[in-house]
This record gives C-alpha cells, sequence and structure tokens, in this order.
C-alpha cells in the first residue's frame, strides 16, 4: 500500500515539475534581477511619466484599461479616449489575492483624452443604490459616427462578484449610465471582459477556489491554486438577450488561473493570460459560434496579468515577475515594492517555404537569447518561442511604477500606457523625450 501511494505521489510530483515548475522557480523562488526602469523608447526618465490625480489623488490602484474609439462611417478612428478602471479601497477589498474587510468605499472610472491629454473622473448615473462599486476588467464597444457605447465591466461586489453593463455616449464622454446588473452561478471569479458585439462578450474565471470560501479555506486554498496552478478555469462566452437575462456557454476549459482575455482586430483569435504556467493561450475563433480551438501558447517571463492586442494586432502583456514581492506589497508591509514587467507578442512570418523563421532559427534563438536590448532579458527566464517573438517594452523593480496589470499601446501615436494594481497614477511613456 506505501509503494502504490508513493508512486501515485511521485507521479503528481512529476507532473506538478513539468507543468508548473520553471513558473514556481523563476517567479516565486528566484527574485529577477531588474532594473530601476526600462523603457524600449529610450531613456524612461526622459521618456515616461506618471500621470496622477493630483486633486483628489482618487486615481489609483487600476487594474484595467481600455481604449474607447470613436470611428466614422467609414471605421476609421477620429477619436480615442482610454478608459481606467481604479479602485483606492483595493488594499482592504480584494477578492482575488484579499483581503475582504471592507467594502464600503467605491471604486471608480477615468477617461483620459488622447488628443488634449486631459484626465476626468467618469461620474455614475442610474446606478442602483446600495450597490456595491468594486471594477477590475472593462471593455467597451468603439462607438461610431456618434451612436452610443455599450461598456462592460466586472464588479467584485461584497455579496457576489457580477458584471454590470453601462452606456457611454460621445455627447457626453464623462457619463456612464448604467444599464443592468448581471449574474449567474457560473460567475465564480470573473476577472476579464472582451467585447464580440455591444451585448456579448468573453469572460474569464480566475479561480474555483476563492477568497470568498470561509475562513481559513479560502484564503488557504486561493493561494494554493495560485501558486499550484492547476487547470480548474475557464473562460465563458455570455451573451445579454433583450429581456436582460444571459446565455452562457463554455468556450476553453482546463486554464490554470485564466486571468486576463483579449479578442483580436480581425476578431479571429482570442489571448488568453494563465498567470499560474507564466504564459500566454492563444485559440483561434469561430465567429459564427463563438467556438475556440487552441492554436498555441507563448511563454513570458512573469505572472500575465492583462492581455491587450494593438491596432496592428500586436499582443501587448504585463504582469508580475515576482509572486512573493506582489504579496508583500498586497499586505501593505514597509518598504514593500513589487516588479512590473511589460513585453509584446507578435507572430513570426513564414518564409516562401511555408516553414516559420521561428522553428528554423529555434536553436541559435536558444543559445543567443532573444529580447537583446532589455536589461534583463526574456531569454534568462522564458524559453524561445518557436511561432512568436517576445520584446520587452517596459521593465521596473518596482521603484519607478511596479505591479503592472495592463498595457495598452496607440499604434497611431506611439504611445505607450501602463497601469498598476497597487499604484498611484497611470504611467505614460512617449515615443518622444518629454519636458516634464
Amino acid at each position: 500500500m506505501f509503494y502504490k501511494f508513493a508512486a501515485v505521489l511521485t507521479t503528481l510530483l512529476a507532473i506538478y515539475v513539468y507543468r508548473s515548475g520553471r513558473a514556481f522557480f523563476h517567479h516565486v523562488l528566484t527574485v529577477p534581477n531588474l532594473p530601476e526602469g526600462y523603457f524600449a523608447g529610450g531613456d524612461y526618465r526622459d521618456h515616461c511619466v506618471v500621470i496622477k490625480d493630483e486633486k483628489d489623488n482618487r486615481l489609483n490602484h487600476c487594474e484595467h484599461i481600455t481604449f474607447w474609439d470613436h470611428l466614422d462611417e467609414e471605421d476609421h478612428v477620429t477619436n480615442r479616449f482610454v478608459l481606467l478602471s481604479c479602485d483606492p479601497g483595493r488594499r482592504e477589498w480584494n477578492t482575488v489575492t484579499g483581503p475582504m474587510n471592507d467594502p464600503d468605499p467605491f471604486g471608480n472610472l477615468w477617461i483620459y483624452s488622447t488628443e488634449f491629454g486631459s484626465l476626468s473622473p467618469v461620474t455614475l448615473t442610474n446606478y442602483p443604490e446600495g450597490h456595491d462599486f468594486h471594477p477590475i476588467g472593462i471593455d467597451v464597444y468603439p462607438s461610431k459616427a456618434g451612436a452610443p457605447s455599450s461598456l462592460f465591466l466586472v464588479n467584485h461586489a461584497r455579496e457576489n462578484s457580477t458584471v454590470e453593463q453601462f452606456v457611454l455616449d460621445p455627447a457626453q464622454p464623462t457619463v456612464a449610465t448604467h444599464v443592468r446588473t448581471l449574474t449567474s452561478s457560473y460567475f465564480v471569479a470573473p476577472n476579464s471582459i472582451a467585447l464580440t458585439s455591444p451585448t456579448s462578450f468573453y469572460l474569464t474565471n480566475d479561480h474555483l477556489m476563492t477568497y470568498r470560501l470561509p475562513r481559513p479555506f479560502g484564503s488557504i486554498l486561493s493561494t494554493i491554486e495560485t501558486i499550484g496552478g492547476p487547470p480548474l478555469t475557464w473562460v465563458a462566452h455570455v451573451t445579454v438577450l433583450p429581456d436582460g437575462s444571459i446565455e452562457h456557454k463554455f468556450a476553453a476549459l482546463g486554464i490554470a488561473f485564466a486571468n486576463g482575455v483579449a479578442l483580436s482586430r480581425d476578431g479571429l483569435q482570442l489571448a488568453v493570460a494563465s498567470s499560474s504556467l507564466a504564459k500566454v493561450n492563444f485559440y483561434k475563433r469561430d465567429p459564427s459560434t463563438n467556438d475556440l480551438t487552441l492554436d498555441r501558447d507563448v511563454v513570458v517571463p512573469f505572472g500575465p496579468d492583462n492581455v491587450m492586442y494593438d491596432d496592428d494586432d500586436t499582443l501587448i502583456v504585463a504582469g508580475h515577475p515576482h509572486f512573493p514581492s506582489f504579496v508583500a506589497v498586497v499586505e501593505n508591509k514597509p518598504g514593500a515594492k513589487a516588479p512590473s514587467w511589460a513585453v509584446s507578442i507578435r507572430p513570426i512570418a513564414a518564409s516562401e517555404d511555408g516553414e516559420s523563421e521561428g522553428r528554423k532559427n529555434s536553436r541559435s534563438l536558444k543559445k543567443a537569447g532573444y529580447d537583446s536590448r532589455a536589461p534583463l532579458s526574456a531569454s534568462v527566464i522564458a524559453p524561445a518561442s518557436s511561432t512568436d517573438e517576445v520584446e520587452t517594452i517596459f521593465q521596473s523593480d518596482g521603484s519607478v511604477y511596479g505591479t503592472a496589470t495592463t498595457g495598452l499601446i496607440d499604434s497611431r501615436t506611439g504611445i505607450f500606457y501602463l497601469t498598476g494594481l497597487y499604484e498611484d497614477g497611470v504611467l505614460v511613456c512617449y515615443p518622444g523625450p518629454r519636458n516634464v
């Protein structure tokens, strides 16, 4: 009996080491030797600035950031805003990592004009009285020819996590009108949203065992799931029907800590961050059914949080290189700082004979390394991909900007935006030096 037990235990341990050993070693046991700051576009001290709410200091602890595009009749971008999801009370209420002490302070939304460089809070109208507001993942449908846009966001309220639906009107861009609250028994731990239409979206569920479980089980089991990386989470596709009810369909199962999600501009590819395994899964999407088929995965040098496509369908990924440092910041330990890392992922073009250039050069990449410009190359931590090129955009040991969650690049201007889960303000890096 003992030998059978030992054999089973050894097998399980071998499976864990094979699946999660690299991520555990690099992102739990090893402190990365990151610089104070690095920006691929130039010296971060000249190119980057943290934009803050100088009046009330409410622009902090921002989890997600996305573009709200205004289009003309030919689908050309005429104006672009940046929408931010923030929660100044996150240190006392976080259903993903804890603690869950005080859900009373409201989170908020902010809007930033890329045209004028102005920042404004978003006022919520028609919002249910007594209903908490702790936004994380958000997505907004583009406005075409001045028409209103649908905005959906994940809300980690005190009783349960919900999805909130709003309307944004280009005529009043600083006002979000609440439409309805969506609930479902399948919304165990909803995290990130990627819209497929004004009334439908993909939704990640990041944990099966959450902090909402009775103490001490919630914190213990959730942490085990985060570090252990069992394939217990999923992506669903949700459709809001005219009567306000929803259709819920599982689209991708068996993911370890499904976190950020993003849909490519052509709608044919879905990217999903697997935070526990430090990789991004890419799925082929059937637009007629919203079914997903796993295409490939790409390892990144950190635990990816959110993923966002730019205008050219290059994926921008931001996240956390060292889990214990992140936990120290969550626990508000004196002097704690958590590093940040953001990379771009773009497919490697195929050669004339149809074979991926990456496959041809994979051996040389592994020997010589890739991402050679960054002070700490991604190649030191993550093996080279034969299908995609990974390149560092920004990295910091937490001194300049920490706890990175979402990165965005405006392909029209080359401006890079980064949010930090426990940071004050949003980091903005420009392609040219700034006199600020």
